[in-house]
Formats: structure tokens, sequence, C-alpha cells
């Protein structure tokens, strides 16, 4: 059915084509959105409060006797026209009614939101004037006109013709569902062209991104509406949001920053400082470290192994080279992040257990630094490494 109240008793197809919308620019569109709130919330007004309507559902003889029971309202409206027989709330909740077709099972919501308007509007036009029918308005009685438009007793007149065509078409046979087989033979030889070959359905993502967008436009559209009623309250949140997002995006700059700093290291043809760790090779700190061992010296063995480390990582431009640095903060100079961090913190850790501290060291002490030096050296992440304790010196 179609006619005036929109009302069609046809059914959905099964496969509809939907538009695809591409998100390349989300995160511009995010922005945008929050500007354009935050200027259109400057002259959005308030919504108005609307009484909330329930929805029957029924069967398709219970719309009809609906109908009739409006027609009986309608004509008692249009005799009293007080606001006891034009109570608007007398038409009742809106229909929603199933409608079968072979197979295929469809509803359709009827809404009289129209009629209730017309009520309202006969109801008030008691209280005042009678108004002067316009015969160029008149003649515009028709589907889309407004209550304002019209009087209330050409208003009536209209809804009057509107209730006997929905009627009529309600005892109407429904018409078969039509062949598009032509139709659907027509759009896959559409989609089968050059131009929709990268189509492809809407994915979980997609989904998700869509719901959040709808929630950011409900929750901006609320937050206007608030600031109509309430201006500072609908301001703090519209800019309280926009700081939020801010401090957010420097956060992490920042964060983005440092974890890049010290990954900007000189160019490899510049020279390490004549006093640097870098400028005497690691493989001779490492070859003084074992003829010291072989010596039984075991606290210059590791005192030599921390520096051939040192000497390697630099070499790999992991830091500037300096000499002037004390163990923490070469350590310091290491990302969190990186994979090497704990073990250089366990050899430091040794190194000044065992060279400032002044304590004795063994054979088992050298072996565990020196398997610690090796994988750092050698590039790999040390095994079962574990992060220094706070102190240290030069």
């Amino acid at each position: 059915m179609s006619g005036p109240n929109e009302f069609t008793l046809r059914p959905l197809g099964r496969s509809e084509l939907h538009p695809v919308l591409s998100r390349r620019w989300a995160m511009l569109g995010f922005f945008g959105l929050i500007l354009g709130t935050g200027l259109s919330a400057q002259t959005t007004p308030a919504p108005s409060s609307e009484t909330s309507v329930h929805v029957r559902d029924g069967s398709v003889d219970d719309y009809r006797q609906h109908l009739v029971q409006l027609q009986t309202l309608l004509e008692a409206c249009s005799k009293a026209r007080d606001a006891k027989s034009c109570d608007p709330a007398l038409v009742g909740p809106d229909d929603r009614v199933p409608i079968t077709i072979g197979s295929i099972t469809d509803t359709r919501l009827v809404r009289f939101d129209w009629l209730r308007s017309v009520f309202d509007r006969a109801g008030q036009s008691a209280k005042n004037p009678k108004e002067p029918a316009d015969p160029a308005k008149s003649a515009k009685q028709a589907l889309g006109i407004t209550g304002d438009e019209l009087p209330a007793s050409e208003l009536l007149k209209a809804a009057k013709t509107r209730l006997e065509y929905d009627l009529a078409q309600s005892n109407a046979p429904v018409a078969p569902a039509p062949d598009h087989t032509k139709e659907r033979a027509v759009m896959q030889q559409v989609l089968a062209g050059a131009e929709f070959r990268g189509l492809q359905e809407q994915t979980v993502k997609d989904s998700v991104l869509e719901k959040i967008a709808r929630w950011l436009n409900r929750l901006f559209a609320s937050a206007a509406g608030l600031k109509a009623r309430s201006a500072w309250i609908g301001r703090l949140i519209v800019w309280g949001f926009i700081a939020g997002v801010c401090v957010a995006l420097g956060y992490g700059l920042l964060r983005l920053e440092r974890r890049w700093r010290l990954r900007l290291t000189p160019d490899d043809e510049q020279r390490p400082a004549p006093d640097a760790a870098s400028a005497r090779d690691w493989q001779l700190w490492l070859e003084d470290a074992r003829r010291a061992a072989a010596s039984g010296k075991w606290r210059e063995a590791i005192h030599f192994l921390y520096w051939a480390s040192i000497s390697r990582l630099e070499f790999r431009r992991l830091w500037p080279a300096d000499r002037a640095r004390t163990p923490r903060e070469y350590l310091a100079l290491v990302a969190p992040e990186d994979l090497r961090r704990p073990g250089l913190s366990q050899l430091t850790l040794t190194f000044e257990r065992f060279w400032y501290g002044g304590r004795a060291a063994t054979q088992s002490d050298y072996t565990a630094a020196e398997s610690v030096a090796s994988a750092l050296i050698g590039g790999n992440t040390p095994a079962g490494t574990t992060g220094g304790a706070e102190g240290g010196g030069r």
C-alpha cells in the first residue's frame, strides 16, 4: 500500500545495494566533527519536549479497526472542535503491521503523528478567532502539507480524505512481489566492471568505526542542545573534550619523540672522541679481559668486559661516543623498550659491585659477566637478565 501516510504493502528485497563509504579520512573527519560541533552548538535550538508514543503490534484487521475508530474520532472532533474531543491522546499508539507475500514476511510501521498534529491544531483553534480561509492555500490540500499552512477546518477535511484512502488501501489485495531478474542481471553486469573490482563487504572494523561515529554524533548533538539551555555546561563539555584530545595527542607526540631521540646518532663518518670507549677497538678490550682472566685477575677481567661491551655498543651507534659518562648514564641512554637494556643493566651492576665496590670477584662471577657481555657484543638478547639496582658512580 502506498498513499499519503507512506504506508506501502511490498516486501523488502533480501539483497539491496548499499553505497560503499570510504573511511581513509576518518581522523580528518573526526577533528572536523569536533570543530564543527563547537561552532554549530552556538546556533542549535533546544530540542522540544515530545510525548513518547507507543507502538502496538497487530494484524491487518487490527489496523483496519484502528482506522475506523480514527474516522469516528475525527468526525467527533470536527463537530465539537473543543480540547476534549480533539485530544491528541485519543489517536492511540502507532501500528506495526505484519505483511506476508509468498514466503517473505515483513513488518511496516504506520505512524499517526500527522493526525495527532491535526487534533492538536483543531483543539487550539477553538480558543482563537476563526481563521479566514485562503483559496490559494486551500488548493494545496495534498500530501506533505504542514499544520501551519492551512486553517484547522481545512486540515480536518484533508485528514478525513486521508483516512478514507488508507482504509481503502488496507482492503485492497496485496500485489505480488515483482520479478527483478532483469534488473538484477544488469546490476551484476555493472558491478563486474573495472571500477568495482576492489569492492569489498563491510568489515568488523568499519562497523565499529561507524558505531563510534554515530555515538560521537549523538554526544555532540546532545551537548549542543544542552548548551542552548545551559550555555556554560555545553561549552564545558565541548571544549573539555577538545582539550582532552589535544592533551592526549601532545602526550603521544612527546613519547614518540622521546623514543626516537636517542636513535638520532652522528653520521658514520664522524670519528669518536680520543678518550671515548669506542676509540679503542672492542676486540682489544676483550683480549685484555681474557688475559686478565687467565692470570686469575677476575676483578680486572670484569672491568675489561664492561668496556668491551660499551665500545661495541658505541660502534653500533647506540649513543654518541663520550667517555665522560658514568655507567648509569650509559644505561640511561638506552630506550626502555630496547631488548639490550636488561643485559647492559646486569653487566653494569656487576661492574659497579666489583670495580667500584671493591669486592673480590671469583671465576663464576667472571663467567656470568662474560656470558652477558658476549650476548651484547654479538647483538643477541641475554637470557635470564634482570634490571640493575639504583646507584652507581664513575
